[in-house]
């Protein structure tokens, strides 16, 4: 028995590794633009700093969570790499970053190369569309550490901007108004209540259109890619209107809204001008929870919400329908303490 032999009795297959880092790095360079400066495979990503787009990094870190579960069960991998790019720019978004460069970390007992290279084929996909480089990552097989079918999927996202351009609520004032960006669904956040709701207590199967999801099937409304909040907020930064912005993930809308919020400024929203997706009415009908904990649970058709100065608030909405972009008037910002307040819950 060889070494190679060894190592795939204990579970790790270091062909089928060697297989999925080819295409990996193939996708990988697809990304690449002319501040690369490392080809994939070397210990470490060089990126050459454009100093045109600001003098502070600004960096985060994080995960799909167990929306990956609904993708394995479905046998769909080339969408979740979408999802966590596009929910790392949306983080970085909220302080007016721009980004520039992508890391990820893929763990996995016995994926094949091709879902390997299906979860990057995804994430390549929206690097490109969101403007970033991914140039670098770690693929590691862990049979011990991951049941069979299991894989985990984390990424790091670099981006930057000037410093007096940073956005961190501090300009949020009384007056001010708010606007939501419309999700499609459950984006990253809620999937662990979510499939104990719909799937693992057997009610529905992947594949179920139920009459409330209007076509879609279980499945296709759970795997809705999070959208890039990107380019809606680059075209309203134009007006300089943009006082704070809030990613809404998980802790709903008063979960992440109350961050951005500065002493003495509450957040008043009225939830009925939100539209709520359909799948969030299919959850409600068969959870054990109360509407105002969903509220507290999932974004509820708000992915994100800006914090407009109100002189400007109509040239904002103009330009976001002018591009058809998805958005309302959802509240205003009033004098208070540190708070969200939630008005028009049924």
């Amino acid at each position: 028995m060889n070494k190679s032999d060894a190592y795939r009795d204990a579970g790790v297959d270091l062909d089928a590794a060697e297989t999925a880092q080819k295409k990996v790095a193939r996708l990988a360079r697809s990304t690449f633009n002319e501040n690369v400066g490392t080809d994939i495979g070397t210990f470490g990503g060089i990126y050459k700093f454009p100093a045109e787009f600001g003098n502070l990094l600004v960096a985060s870190t994080d995960g799909v969570g167990t929306k990956i579960k609904v993708a394995a069960a479905a046998g769909i991998y080339n969408t979740v790499g979408r999802d966590l790019v596009n929910h790392c720019v949306n983080d970085i978004l909220t302080l007016g970053a721009k980004p520039l460069f992508f890391l990820d970390y893929i763990g996995h007992s016995d994926l094949d190369p091709e879902r390997i290279a299906s979860i990057v084929e995804g994430l390549s996909i929206a690097c490109r569309e969101n403007g970033l480089a991914l140039i670098g990552g770690e693929t590691a097989q862990m049979p011990g550490t991951y049941k069979p079918g299991d894989f985990d999927l984390v990424g790091t996202i670099v981006g930057s901007i000037f410093e007096d351009k940073v956005i961190d609520g501090s300009r949020i004032e009384p007056g001010n108004k708010l606007i939501a960006l419309v999700s499609n669904g459950l984006q990253t956040n809620g999937y662990s209540l979510a499939r104990k709701a719909l799937i693992d207590s057997g009610k529905y199967r992947l594949d179920d259109t139920p009459n409330k999801l209007g076509g879609l099937s279980v499945g296709e409304a759970l795997l809705a890619i999070h959208p890039s909040y990107l380019k809606p907020i680059e075209l309203i930064r134009s007006i300089d209107a943009v006082t704070g912005m809030a990613h809404i993930t998980g802790g709903g809308i008063p979960g992440n809204l109350i961050r951005i919020l500065p002493s003495g400024c509450a957040a008043k929203i009225d939830v009925t001008n939100i539209i709520m997706p359909p799948i969030f009415k299919l959850i409600l009908g068969e959870v054990d929870a109360s509407i105002e904990e969903m509220y507290h649970v999932f974004n509820m058709g708000a992915g994100y919400i800006v914090s407009i100065s109100e002189d400007l608030i109509s040239s904002v909405l103009s330009k976001l329908a002018e591009h058809s972009i998805g958005a309302c008037l959802c509240g205003e910002i009033i004098k208070g303490e540190r708070s969200v307040i939630l008005e028009g819950i049924a």
